[in-house]
């Protein structure tokens, strides 16, 4: 995978600045422009006062200054409108291609997801995290450039006039943009992290809490809960009460160095006035253009303090994009060793093959499938059957191409399957596992997941096959008709259903069956699997089960344990040489 790879590798916030480095540019000469015009509106009306209190005999001596305000102000509001445009534009662009990036990244680990994230983690990812990195730009990156350009404006600027009163202040303002940023990051480095991965840890116990809230409810301990959260909550609160008592101080130092620039500025004004270098009128000039210029230093502090928010939500990132190797070197977006050809052929009949196949997980780890052999030409159904743990699902991956053998191979029509990609293996393979979602929209939309350009009439013959005539003829729209979220308008059996005609419709030639059974009655088991049974011919099934309901409509059965196969055959053959097979058959069939 070697294009997922590299997108994983690489860094969530360079690459953008090059990719937009037009629209920064024009964001970062807005910026300084907008701070200029407020600082020349504060610098004009100073004067305009000045020299009105001396009451000029004609109003046309201050005309100039009152045509300066007008001109500053309205073009301080235009400027900095225009400077929000550009800047938000930029970040929106942003922000959607890091969600899609990271979509990207997840959506190969899509068979991997529930057992390495929880689902806590995956939103806050892309809720928290993304938000925090867009505000890396408008925040911190180019409110401290914008401080830094017109630092060196301010100092150069009064060094026309004294030097020595320049470098003094470039010190107080040296003290906003350096030291009390510095200090700021040094206090709060270690609590903001403390926050943020607390708060994290809230959105994953309040998503569990959310997706369990019925069995809380009916357990009795509702309760617990809320008491354990709000004690959680108050923690997390207490921490940041105190990052904004800090803020408070810190506000409250630069105010007071604000404070110290403008008692200067004054005393040096009024002695350059005395002196005769400057005119007496610039006096108020001089001290008001530092209230607009001390907007662009002070928020130095606060956007420095927020690094230690964006090095964790980089490293949430980079976690997950660091998971996004499931297929190793063989698979991922686009770099495959498989023609369109090949898939096309694959598309229309596939031939799986696995040969002496093991694969761990970890290099520690024992293997979940250990020289496991299967030979499965296209229209063969596989049942495989064994306890939890004994590696079924693993093997399902490895058919599916989600995961590369650590010994072995795994071909589809002789080619390996972790070859076809993400493009490649959904029109081979198609499954239909125990918890299919089934979005908040209606029963067609649905079912066109399994191919989004069906016209109407093919996801009507695909609702049929699926048994569901009867079902879609009761409602009151029909196939128009909302599932609500996860579908919960119908019974398991129905959704089971939708699953099953979503499936037919994506027309693949292998269907894969991971207990799509679980948590449905006997009865219903039964019907279900009549459906699929016989809306399935031609197909290649491989059938993961629990349970032995329907084993002799199977042209072979394997019975795994600890990743290696210890029985196979028909239902017929292992029925009459296999006790133990006997006897699971006899404990599902308890009337037989």
């Amino acid at each position: 995978m070697k294009a997922q790879g590299q997108q994983g590798q690489e860094p969530w916030i360079t690459p953008y600045f090059r990719m937009y480095n037009g629209r920064f540019a024009l964001y970062l000469i807005l910026g300084v422009m907008t701070l200029l015009a407020a600082s020349m509106l504060m610098f004009t009306s100073g004067f305009l006062i000045s020299k009105s209190a001396t009451m000029p005999y004609n109003v046309l001596l201050v005309y100039v200054p009152i045509v300066g305000v007008r001109a500053f102000g309205i073009g301080r509001a235009v400027i900095h409108y225009v400077e929000r445009l550009v800047g938000h534009d930029a970040v929106l662009r942003i922000l959607s291609k890091m969600r899609v990036r990271l979509y990207r990244i997840l959506e190969p680990q899509a068979l991997f997801i529930r057992s390495r994230y929880r689902t806590g983690d995956i939103l806050g990812a892309l809720a928290d995290d993304i938000e925090q990195l867009q505000n890396v730009y408008i925040r911190t990156v180019f409110p401290s450039l914008i401080a830094l350009v017109l630092y060196a404006a301010v100092v150069i600027a009064l060094g026309f006039f004294d030097w020595t009163f320049a470098l003094l202040i470039a010190l107080y303002i040296f003290v906003l943009v350096a030291v009390l940023p510095y200090i700021s990051l040094k206090l709060t480095r270690r609590m903001d992290t403390e926050v943020k991965r607390e708060r994290n840890g809230l959105y994953q116990k309040l998503t569990d809490a959310v997706m369990g809230i019925g069995d809380w409810v009916i357990s009795g301990r509702s309760d617990v809960f809320l008491r354990e959260y709000e004690r959680d909550e108050a923690a997390v609160m207490r921490k940041e009460r105190k990052l904004r008592s800090w803020a408070r101080w810190r506000m409250l130092i630069g105010q007071l160095v604000v404070g110290l620039a403008v008692v200067s500025m004054i005393y040096w004004a009024g002695g350059q006035a005395a002196a005769g270098r400057i005119d007496y009128t610039l006096i108020a000039a001089f001290v008001l253009v530092i209230i607009p210029l001390a907007d662009a230093f002070l928020p130095v502090s606060e956007a420095v303090q927020r690094l230690p928010e964006y090095r964790e939500s980089l490293n949430r990132l980079e976690r997950i994009s660091g998971g996004g190797h499931a297929r190793g070197d063989g698979g991922g977006d686009g770099d495959y060793s498989v023609s369109p050809e090949t898939i096309a052929k694959a598309a229309s009949s596939a031939h799986l093959k696995l040969e002496r196949v093991r694969f761990a997980y970890g290099a520690e780890d024992g293997n979940s499938v250990d020289g496991v052999t299967l030979d499965i030409p296209q229209g063969k159904r596989v049942a495989v059957i064994g306890r939890s743990g004994a590696g079924k699902s693993t093997l399902l991956k490895l058919i599916q191409g989600a995961i590369a053998p650590t010994e072995g191979a795994v071909t589809i029509n002789g080619m390996p399957a972790a070859d076809f990609g993400d493009d490649g293996i959904p029109r081979i393979i198609s499954v239909l596992n125990q918890s299919p979602h089934l979005f908040d929209t209606t029963v067609a939309n649905n079912i066109r997941l399994g191919r989004p350009d069906a016209e109407m009439e093919e996801i009507a013959r695909a609702a049929e096959q699926a048994q569901l005539g009867g079902l879609v003829a009761g409602l009151p729209r029909g196939l128009d008709t909302p599932m609500r979220e996860t579908g919960q308008r119908f019974s398991g059996g129905e959704r089971q259903r939708v699953a099953l005609a979503r499936v037919l419709l994506q027309n693949t030639p292998v269907l894969i069956l991971d207990e799509p059974t679980v948590g449905l009655d006997p009865r219903t088991e039964r019907e279900l699997l009549s459906t699929i049974f016989r809306s399935t011919a031609g197909k290649t099934l491989v059938w993961v089960t629990h349970h032995l309901v329907g084993a002799e409509e199977m042209d072979e059965i394997i019975f795994m344990e600890h990743g290696r196969i210890l029985m196979r055959g028909t239902h017929a053959e292992l029925m009459e040489r296999e006790p133990r097979y006997r006897n699971l058959y006899h404990l599902d069939r308890p009337g037989e």
